[in-house]
């Protein structure tokens, strides 16, 4: 496989998969227990079917939408992905660039490998930082305190990992942050010496907005699941939830969302927005997947607040679903991250420019001149 030949998500996935050692793609591609969820994450869309309207009389589409106060040029965003420079040297250096070019968002998480200063001084792209409740109530504060300094643009707490899901794929290849060379990897990483000789020798691996304060994922090997499990607070509240929303004082989303209760006490600590997700199939196997909730919660909250759809987008046509049935704008991990891990910053423009251009391809062919113009009644549910 070769990026030229890369029209979709899935063949960027292949070419991710001849580029990285066994332990860091599967923690890309994997799922938690049976990884059910995970793959409804994407076939859910498949239920849904588009009804278009014909002799529109447009000839081009106005994909604007405006989210956490930020007027985007599609709307699609990159959602926040952890350790981003295990798949390519690039990082986040490379999602931020591709965010300036199509006119978007794009998120940093919490365990990013670029510091809150460094991507806050890269480029005016807007900025979405993604934040735990941790222990050390101190390391929170920090963060949002730097965010702030680097003129982030909106906030985002996830709430879905009080504790880590069983992500059986990372136990069986070993995976650890920084990854470990054990007697079953270790052919993995001879067998992939461009990105092993990537790792070894450019800048060391590392995740500096944590890596300050607490030794695990920089200077030590541990796992996702280490972290995950010792060093958030596992009974973090709706009182957190305030109280991190006053302290921030901007705009302000609660990802992880998936309850119509839950959607609703969102509106009445006053969130900005929410994220409808599952952690892309990460944490709740067999639970409920965003697209499949997004009716009912838009029925109760649409309106009284912003509704993010978040996983499983793989298509153009994915993302006006949600939309046509009242989503403010779609965001997802792997449909960039295969790309990343494959390509590198070409990878990333290339996959973002075509899920661009199948959105505004398919406006035309829906007979739909403006995001605000997609309607529920353009879709019909296959029974």
């Amino acid at each position: 496989m070769r990026l030229k030949n890369c029209y979709k998500t899935s063949d960027f996935r292949k070419l991710a998969k001849q580029r990285l050692p066994s332990p860091i793609f599967h923690y890309i591609d994997g799922g938690s227990d049976d990884e059910l969820t995970l793959a409804r994450n994407t076939a859910a869309f498949d239920a849904v079917d588009l009804v278009p309207n014909v002799l529109a009389g447009i000839g081009k589409v106005d994909m604007s939408v405006s989210v956490l106060g930020q007027k985007l040029n599609m709307p699609l965003f990159f959602s926040p992905t952890a350790m981003q420079r295990l798949f390519h040297h690039e990082g986040e250096f490379a999602i931020a660039r591709a965010a300036k070019k199509y006119g978007t968002i794009f998120a940093v998480s919490t365990m990013g490998t670029r510091s809150i200063e460094e991507l806050g001084a890269m480029n005016d792209a807007p900025k979405l930082f993604q934040i735990y409740v941790h222990n050390d109530p101190g390391l929170t504060t920090d963060l949002i305190s730097r965010c702030k300094a680097a003129n982030f643009s909106a906030l985002a707490l996830t709430v879905d990992t009080i504790v880590a899901g069983n992500r059986e794929r990372d136990y069986i290849t070993g995976m650890t942050t920084p990854p470990r060379l054990t007697p079953r990897s270790l052919l993995s990483f001879a067998a992939h010496p461009g990105w092993t000789l990537n790792y070894v020798f450019r800048e060391k691996f590392d995740l500096p907005n944590i890596s300050q304060v607490i030794e695990a994922g920089s200077k030590s090997q541990y796992s996702v699941v280490d972290y995950l499990d010792s060093q958030l607070k596992r009974t973090i509240d709706w009182d957190d939830a305030a109280s991190m929303i006053e302290e921030w004082g901007g705009p302000f989303v609660i990802k992880g969302v998936m309850s119509v209760d839950d959607a609703k006490r969102c509106v009445d600590v006053g969130a900005s927005a929410i994220m409808i997700s599952n952690h892309g199939g990460r944490q709740l196997d067999g639970s409920r997947t965003p697209f499949d909730q997004l009716p009912a919660i838009l029925d109760a909250v649409g309106g009284d607040i912003e509704v993010i759809m978040d996983g499983g987008v793989r298509r153009g046509t994915h993302v006006l679903k949600a939309l046509a049935m009242g989503a403010t704008a779609c965001s997802g991990g792997r449909m960039y991250l295969y790309a990343l891990a494959g390509a590198g910053p070409a990878g990333v423009d290339r996959a973002m420019g075509l899920l661009r251009d199948e959105i505004e391809r398919d406006m035309l062919l829906m007979g739909c001149p403006s995001i605000a113009k997609l309607k529920p009644s353009m879709l019909a549910t296959r029974r």
